[in-house]
Protein backbone atom coordinates (compact mmCIF):
# COMPACT_ATOMS: atom_id res chain seq x y z
CA UNK A 1 0.00 0.00 0.00
CA UNK A 2 1.50 3.34 -0.90
CA UNK A 3 1.97 6.59 1.59
CA UNK A 4 1.98 9.34 -0.30
CA UNK A 5 2.47 13.16 1.25
CA UNK A 6 -0.27 15.83 0.00
CA UNK A 7 0.57 19.37 0.15
CA UNK A 8 -2.15 22.32 -0.56
CA UNK A 9 -1.17 26.00 -1.17
CA UNK A 10 -3.59 27.07 -3.84
CA UNK A 11 -5.40 29.83 -1.01
CA UNK A 12 -4.71 31.07 2.29
CA UNK A 13 -4.61 26.82 3.98
CA UNK A 14 -1.40 25.92 4.53
CA UNK A 15 -2.24 22.01 4.33
CA UNK A 16 -0.39 19.33 4.65
CA UNK A 17 -1.80 15.29 4.64
CA UNK A 18 -0.53 11.48 4.72
CA UNK A 19 -2.23 9.10 2.93
CA UNK A 20 -2.15 5.41 3.20
CA UNK A 21 -3.90 3.70 0.29
CA UNK A 22 -6.29 6.55 0.01
CA UNK A 23 -6.65 6.87 3.82
CA UNK A 24 -5.86 9.93 5.77
CA UNK A 25 -3.60 8.57 8.85
CA UNK A 26 -2.32 11.90 9.42
CA UNK A 27 -2.83 15.82 8.57
CA UNK A 28 -1.86 19.48 9.40
CA UNK A 29 -3.15 22.61 8.25
CA UNK A 30 -3.58 26.34 9.36
CA UNK A 31 -5.72 28.84 7.46
CA UNK A 32 -4.36 32.70 7.69
CA UNK A 33 -5.17 36.05 6.10
CA UNK A 34 -1.61 35.89 5.99
CA UNK A 35 -0.74 33.57 3.71
CA UNK A 36 1.97 31.42 5.92
CA UNK A 37 2.84 29.02 3.60
CA UNK A 38 6.70 29.78 3.23
CA UNK A 39 6.91 29.52 7.21
CA UNK A 40 4.29 26.65 7.77
CA UNK A 41 4.73 24.33 5.08
CA UNK A 42 8.18 22.57 5.93
CA UNK A 43 7.09 22.73 9.52
CA UNK A 44 4.18 20.52 9.09
CA UNK A 45 5.49 18.00 6.73
CA UNK A 46 7.76 17.10 9.28
CA UNK A 47 5.13 16.89 11.80
CA UNK A 48 2.49 15.05 9.84
CA UNK A 49 5.31 12.87 8.58
CA UNK A 50 6.93 12.28 13.16
CA UNK A 51 2.84 11.82 13.72
CA UNK A 52 2.69 8.75 11.22
CA UNK A 53 6.22 7.38 13.00
CA UNK A 54 7.23 7.19 9.76
CA UNK A 55 10.64 8.81 8.12
CA UNK A 56 10.72 10.84 5.07
CA UNK A 57 12.50 7.32 2.85
CA UNK A 58 9.41 6.00 3.78
CA UNK A 59 7.11 8.19 1.17
CA UNK A 60 6.02 6.53 -2.21
CA UNK A 61 4.86 9.78 -4.17
CA UNK A 62 4.00 13.42 -3.28
CA UNK A 63 0.36 14.90 -4.61
CA UNK A 64 0.08 18.69 -5.42
CA UNK A 65 -2.99 20.37 -5.50
CA UNK A 66 -1.84 22.29 -8.79
CA UNK A 67 -3.85 25.15 -8.80
CA UNK A 68 -5.87 27.67 -9.65
CA UNK A 69 -5.27 30.15 -6.81
CA UNK A 70 -2.73 31.99 -5.20
CA UNK A 71 0.27 32.65 -7.26
CA UNK A 72 2.96 32.38 -4.14
CA UNK A 73 1.35 29.57 -2.31
CA UNK A 74 1.35 27.55 -5.39
CA UNK A 75 5.28 28.69 -6.23
CA UNK A 76 5.97 27.66 -2.73
CA UNK A 77 3.74 24.30 -2.97
CA UNK A 78 5.32 23.28 -6.07
CA UNK A 79 8.77 23.96 -5.07
CA UNK A 80 8.91 21.94 -1.94
CA UNK A 81 7.09 19.41 -4.11
CA UNK A 82 9.57 19.16 -6.46
CA UNK A 83 12.37 19.18 -3.84
CA UNK A 84 10.91 16.24 -1.71
CA UNK A 85 10.52 14.12 -5.33
CA UNK A 86 14.07 14.90 -6.79
CA UNK A 87 16.00 14.42 -2.94
CA UNK A 88 13.66 11.18 -2.67
CA UNK A 89 13.71 10.11 -6.27
CA UNK A 90 9.86 9.53 -6.04
CA UNK A 91 6.52 10.71 -8.49
CA UNK A 92 5.09 14.05 -8.48
CA UNK A 93 1.21 13.55 -8.83
CA UNK A 94 -0.82 16.97 -9.80
CA UNK A 95 -4.47 17.54 -8.96
CA UNK A 96 -6.58 19.98 -9.69
CA UNK A 97 -7.52 22.20 -6.79
CA UNK A 98 -10.96 22.46 -7.79
CA UNK A 99 -11.19 18.84 -9.20
CA UNK A 100 -10.31 17.73 -5.65
CA UNK A 101 -13.25 20.54 -3.83
CA UNK A 102 -15.63 18.79 -5.80
CA UNK A 103 -14.76 15.33 -5.40
CA UNK A 104 -14.59 15.97 -1.65
CA UNK A 105 -18.04 17.97 -1.76
CA UNK A 106 -20.16 15.24 -3.60
CA UNK A 107 -19.06 12.71 -1.06
CA UNK A 108 -21.04 14.55 1.55
CA UNK A 109 -23.80 16.35 -0.75
CA UNK A 110 -26.06 15.60 -3.52
CA UNK A 111 -26.54 17.81 -6.38
CA UNK A 112 -26.77 17.75 -10.26
CA UNK A 113 -23.61 20.03 -10.38
CA UNK A 114 -20.78 21.29 -7.95
CA UNK A 115 -19.31 24.68 -8.56
CA UNK A 116 -16.22 25.32 -6.75
CA UNK A 117 -14.77 28.59 -6.55
CA UNK A 118 -11.76 30.50 -5.79
CA UNK A 119 -11.36 33.89 -4.69
CA UNK A 120 -9.69 35.88 -7.28
CA UNK A 121 -9.86 39.81 -7.56
CA UNK A 122 -12.90 41.89 -6.80
CA UNK A 123 -15.95 39.61 -8.17
CA UNK A 124 -13.95 37.31 -9.70
CA UNK A 125 -13.67 33.93 -9.22
CA UNK A 126 -11.66 30.52 -10.29
CA UNK A 127 -14.38 28.41 -10.67
CA UNK A 128 -15.34 24.81 -13.15
CA UNK A 129 -18.10 22.67 -12.95
CA UNK A 130 -18.90 19.05 -11.84
CA UNK A 131 -21.00 16.02 -12.03
CA UNK A 132 -22.00 13.92 -9.30
CA UNK A 133 -19.14 11.56 -10.45
CA UNK A 134 -16.35 14.16 -10.45
CA UNK A 135 -16.71 14.44 -13.74
CA UNK A 136 -16.03 17.82 -15.27
CA UNK A 137 -18.63 19.21 -17.33
CA UNK A 138 -17.33 23.06 -18.11
CA UNK A 139 -13.56 23.69 -17.95
CA UNK A 140 -11.89 25.88 -15.11
CA UNK A 141 -12.12 29.65 -15.84
CA UNK A 142 -12.26 33.24 -14.24
CA UNK A 143 -15.31 34.38 -13.99
CA UNK A 144 -16.61 37.85 -13.26
CA UNK A 145 -20.21 36.73 -11.36
CA UNK A 146 -23.03 38.69 -11.29
CA UNK A 147 -26.61 37.66 -11.51
CA UNK A 148 -26.31 36.27 -14.81
CA UNK A 149 -22.93 34.32 -14.93
CA UNK A 150 -24.33 30.45 -14.47
CA UNK A 151 -28.04 31.75 -15.39
CA UNK A 152 -28.05 28.84 -18.01
CA UNK A 153 -26.92 26.20 -15.60
CA UNK A 154 -29.96 26.71 -12.38
CA UNK A 155 -32.24 24.55 -14.68
CA UNK A 156 -30.93 22.30 -12.17
CA UNK A 157 -29.61 22.68 -8.56
CA UNK A 158 -25.73 23.90 -8.83
CA UNK A 159 -24.17 23.93 -5.12
CA UNK A 160 -21.57 26.96 -5.14
CA UNK A 161 -18.77 26.56 -2.59
CA UNK A 162 -15.35 27.34 -1.64
CA UNK A 163 -13.80 31.00 -0.78
CA UNK A 164 -14.96 32.65 -3.26
CA UNK A 165 -18.79 31.52 -2.98
CA UNK A 166 -19.26 34.39 -0.49
CA UNK A 167 -18.75 37.37 -2.34
CA UNK A 168 -21.73 35.68 -5.03
CA UNK A 169 -24.37 34.83 -2.23
CA UNK A 170 -25.60 38.04 -2.23
CA UNK A 171 -25.55 38.42 -6.20
CA UNK A 172 -26.72 34.68 -7.54
CA UNK A 173 -30.10 34.86 -6.37
CA UNK A 174 -31.76 31.58 -7.44
CA UNK A 175 -33.95 28.91 -6.02
CA UNK A 176 -31.77 26.20 -7.24
CA UNK A 177 -28.39 27.74 -5.89
CA UNK A 178 -27.05 26.60 -3.05
CA UNK A 179 -24.67 28.10 -1.28
CA UNK A 180 -22.18 26.02 1.20
CA UNK A 181 -19.64 28.76 3.05
CA UNK A 182 -16.43 27.88 5.03
CA UNK A 183 -15.28 25.28 2.77
CA UNK A 184 -11.43 25.56 1.79
CA UNK A 185 -9.11 23.49 -0.01
CA UNK A 186 -7.59 20.93 1.99
CA UNK A 187 -4.93 18.59 1.37
CA UNK A 188 -7.34 15.98 3.12
CA UNK A 189 -8.97 16.23 0.03
CA UNK A 190 -6.17 14.89 -2.23
CA UNK A 191 -6.45 10.84 -1.10
CA UNK A 192 -8.80 8.95 -3.51
CA UNK A 193 -8.03 10.95 -6.51
CA UNK A 194 -4.45 10.72 -5.64
CA UNK A 195 -4.05 7.16 -5.30
CA UNK A 196 -5.97 6.32 -8.22
CA UNK A 197 -3.10 8.75 -10.42
CA UNK A 198 -0.56 6.54 -8.37
CA UNK A 199 -1.79 3.10 -9.33
CA UNK A 200 -2.30 4.31 -13.16
CA UNK A 201 1.44 5.63 -12.80
CA UNK A 202 0.17 9.30 -13.67
CA UNK A 203 3.02 11.10 -13.17
CA UNK A 204 4.15 14.68 -13.89
CA UNK A 205 7.64 15.03 -15.00
CA UNK A 206 9.44 17.06 -12.27
CA UNK A 207 11.77 19.35 -14.40
CA UNK A 208 9.13 20.79 -16.58
CA UNK A 209 5.98 20.65 -14.35
CA UNK A 210 4.08 24.43 -13.66
CA UNK A 211 0.94 24.83 -11.47
CA UNK A 212 -1.75 26.31 -13.19
CA UNK A 213 -1.79 29.63 -12.19
CA UNK A 214 -4.61 30.36 -14.99
CA UNK A 215 -4.15 33.86 -14.81
CA UNK A 216 -0.71 35.67 -15.02
CA UNK A 217 0.73 37.30 -11.46
CA UNK A 218 0.01 40.82 -10.90
CA UNK A 219 2.00 42.27 -8.08
CA UNK A 220 -0.24 44.01 -5.35
CA UNK A 221 1.00 47.86 -4.29
CA UNK A 222 3.08 47.50 -1.26
CA UNK A 223 1.55 48.62 1.96
CA UNK A 224 2.64 51.88 4.00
Amino acid sequence: MALILGIETATKNCSVALFKDGIVIAEKEYISDGYSHAEQLTLFIQQVIDSAKITLKKIDAVALSMGPGSYTGLRIGTSTAKGLCYALDIPLIAISTLKAMAFAMAENEKSAIYCPMIDARRMEVFSALYDVNNKQVRGVQADVVDENTYAELLANEIIFFGDGSLKCKEVINHKNAKFILGINPSAKNLGILAKAKFENKDFEDVAYFEPYYLKDFVAGKKKA
